[in-house]
Order: structure tokens, then C-alpha cells, then sequence
């Protein structure tokens, strides 16, 4: 099971060096041997609004790297024109000389698609078209357009990319249609503990490649799962609780108004849910978000010592995970994160060691 760094949250902790912890942890992570290292797309909220755009982030991860893959996790895809996707992709394929990858979600926000609004009733339906143009384009197949004259073209990607095939994802909270859709199409799984326990975890990712088998047969791969993990590892486990309690407490806060716009969002399907969050007043806040803290800290998340987190590694690699990418930006103060990096690299370590011994 391999190991990545995500990045995806609220670091408000920097305001003159915003990306320091990005850069210094992909620097980092290529030292330490891990696989990865992961940006996502997010716009108009402080929650993940440090990365309006993965492609941006991960060209600035390979100017500083030379081993690690840089991916994003994730482009979503019904806000852009797959051409535009496929170019800037190529761009950070070159820069890193084969080293990008791509999970593709097909959006939540309804005010991130304040960019494309019209795509935004089409969003799911369109994502598995928009990857299937992305391939052609990256296998040097021109694709038919309209130009700004309304006249047809045939036109090919440029530059043209190293990888003669992209590392592709699906993004999914535990959606049991998403995990077989990615099999089916020979993508990897790219998923959280955030909406499912490690129990109905391993029953999707076993959905997922019994659906990579039936569309793939004979194929050598059995396809790929990456978590997203928050990670925070230390010398002491209560000590870790209390440097992690105030900062993820806040992480999950600052995300209670999105839940409210998704359900707003969802329209009359959604109404009683929009109403009770809506009325909650901010005791209920503080009690809801308290009671997420315990678990997310208990069942949900990589907090500990080495000995701790050693025991989740191994529930995930019994569940068919293999690849654990570790979100470290939940609100953490940037030299603590960075302080405790030494802590993660002896878990890596001491993983490699338990699992190759």
C-alpha cells in the first residue's frame, strides 16, 4: 500500500507564503519515496479555495520534485471544456516528464458552476463523455468543434504529452454506481472516509473490481484505490488529539454552509434537510461538530502514534486499499504539520518494514 500527500483544505494558517506547505511537503514526499502528491479543484469558499486550479498547483509541485506523480484530485470535469483539461494536462505531463495524473469528479456546488451553468443539470451524465474525449486527445486523435465562426474543425491537442496513456481516477464519496461506473470504463478509485466506515468501504472497492474484471478480462491490472486520509501523526495520542481538536473542529465548521447550499441545491428532494440545517441554532452547530470531531478522530481519520496509525494502515489494506493519500492541510498550524513530517516518514517506514519484512 503506498503513500501520497493530499492537500485539499482550509490552511488558513499562512497569509504572505499561502503554498508553502504545499511545496515544502512535495518536497517532502519525493524524499521520502512517496507516490504522489495530490491538488484539487475549488472555488469561491475558504474551504479548499487555496486551489481554484489543480493543473496550476501540480505544474508548481513539478518544478520542485523529480520522482514523485502529481495528480489532481479532483478536476471537475462538467466546468471545463475537455480540450482545455486535456492541454494543461499535457503541460504538467511535460514538466514533470511523465508524471501527471488525474481523478475527475463531476461536481457537488451548484455556485461552482457559476463558471459553466449550463453544464450543471448535465454534470453526471457528461463526465464519462468529457473522459473519453480526454483519451483521444492524449492518443493524438483529433476530435471535431465548432470554431468562433461556426464553422466545423478538426482539431489535435498540443503539446503533445509524454505518457502515451493519462493515470485516470474517478472521484467518489461511496457512491456503489460510481465505483462500478470506474471499473467498468479501467479507471482507478479515488474515495474518503467522510460518508462511509471502513465495513462498506471494502464492499464497494470489491463492487469496483469485480466490475474491472468483468469489462477487463485478461488484463494484468486490477485497478487502483486511493483514500484520502486526514493525518496527523505524533509521539503521543492525546497529545495529537489536543493539537488537532481546535483546527479540524474549525475545518469541519467551515464546511456546515456548503452542506446547506448542496441541500438548497438538491432542490424538494432535499427540502427537510435544508430546513433542519437551516434552523440549527449555534449550541446545535457546536454539538454537531463535536460529535463529528470524536469520530472522524476515532474511526475516520490516520491521529496518533506510529503504533495507532499502523493498526488503521492495516484495516485499509485488508478493505483492498492501495494507495492512502494523507491530507495534511486540515488547519494545522504550517510549522507544526512540517515539524511532525518526521513522524509520518517512520510510519511509512515502519509500514514497508512490517508489510516487505
Amino acid at each position: 500500500m503506498d503513500f501520497s500527500l493530499f492537500y485539499f483544505a482550509n490552511n488558513d494558517t499562512e497569509e504572505q507564503d499561502r503554498y508553502r506547505l504545499l511545496l515544502d511537503g512535495a518536497r517532502f514526499a519525493d524524499e521520502q519515496g512517496f507516490t504522489a502528491v495530490w491538488t484539487p479543484e475549488r472555488h469561491f469558499h475558504p474551504f479548499g479555495g487555496n486551489y481554484p486550479n489543480p493543473a496550476l498547483t501540480s505544474a508548481a509541485v513539478a518544478a520542485v520534485t523529480k520522482n514523485v506523480a502529481v495528480r489532481a484530485g479532483s478536476v471537475v470535469a462538467p466546468l471545463h471544456h475537455p480540450m482545455r483539461i486535456a492541454e494543461e494536462w499535457s503541460v504538467v505531463d511535460n514538466l514533470s516528464n511523465g508524471r501527471a495524473g488525474v481523478a475527475f469528479a463531476s461536481g457537488w456546488h451548484a455556485a461552482d458552476f457559476a463558471l459553466r451553468p449550463e453544464n450543471y443539470e448535465t454534470r453526471k451524465s457528461g463526465l464519462m463523455d468529457t473522459v473519453d474525449t480526454i483519451r483521444r486527445l492524449w492518443n493524438r486523435e483529433p476530435v471535431n468543434l465548432v470554431d468562433g465562426a461556426g464553422e466545423p474543425v478538426e482539431l489535435t491537442m498540443f503539446p503533445p504529452p509524454v505518457q502515451s496513456e493519462l493515470p485516470m481516477w474517478l472521484t467518489s464519496g461511496g457512491t456503489p454506481d460510481t465505483f462500478r461506473l470506474a471499473g467498468e470504463h479501467g479507471m482507478g478509485m479515488l474515495t474518503h472516509l467522510l460518508g462511509q466506515d471502513i465495513g462498506v468501504l471494502a464492499q464497494r472497492i470489491a463492487e469496483y473490481r469485480a466490475s474491472y474484471r468483468e469489462h477487463h478480462p485478461g488484463s494484468e491490472s486490477r485497478g487502483h484505490v486511493a483514500l484520502m486520509l486526514h493525518t496527523f501523526v505524533g509521539t503521543d495520542r492525546e497529545a495529537v488529539r489536543e493539537t488537532v481538536r481546535e483546527p479540524f473542529s474549525r475545518y469541519l465548521a467551515s464546511s456546515f454552509d456548503l452542506l446547506v447550499k448542496a441541500a438548497e441545491a438538491a432542490g424538494a428532494q432535499a427540502e427537510a434537510a435544508t430546513r433542519e440545517l437551516k434552523s440549527m441554532g449555534p449550541e446545535d452547530r457546536k454539538f454537531l461538530v463535536e460529535q463529528a470531531f470524536d469520530r472522524y478522530f476515532e474511526i475516520s481519520g490516520m491521529f496518533g502514534t506510529v503504533d495507532d496509525c499502523l493498526g488503521m494502515l492495516k484495516q485499509l489494506s485488508d478493505a483492498g486499499v492501495d494507495e492512502v493519500a494523507c491530507l495534511v492541510d486540515f488547519g494545522v498550524a504550517t510549522d507544526q504539520v512540517i515539524g511532525a513530517f518526521d513522524h509520518l516518514a517512520e510510519l511509512h517506514g515502519a509500514w514497508r518494514a512490517q508489510t516487505e519484512g
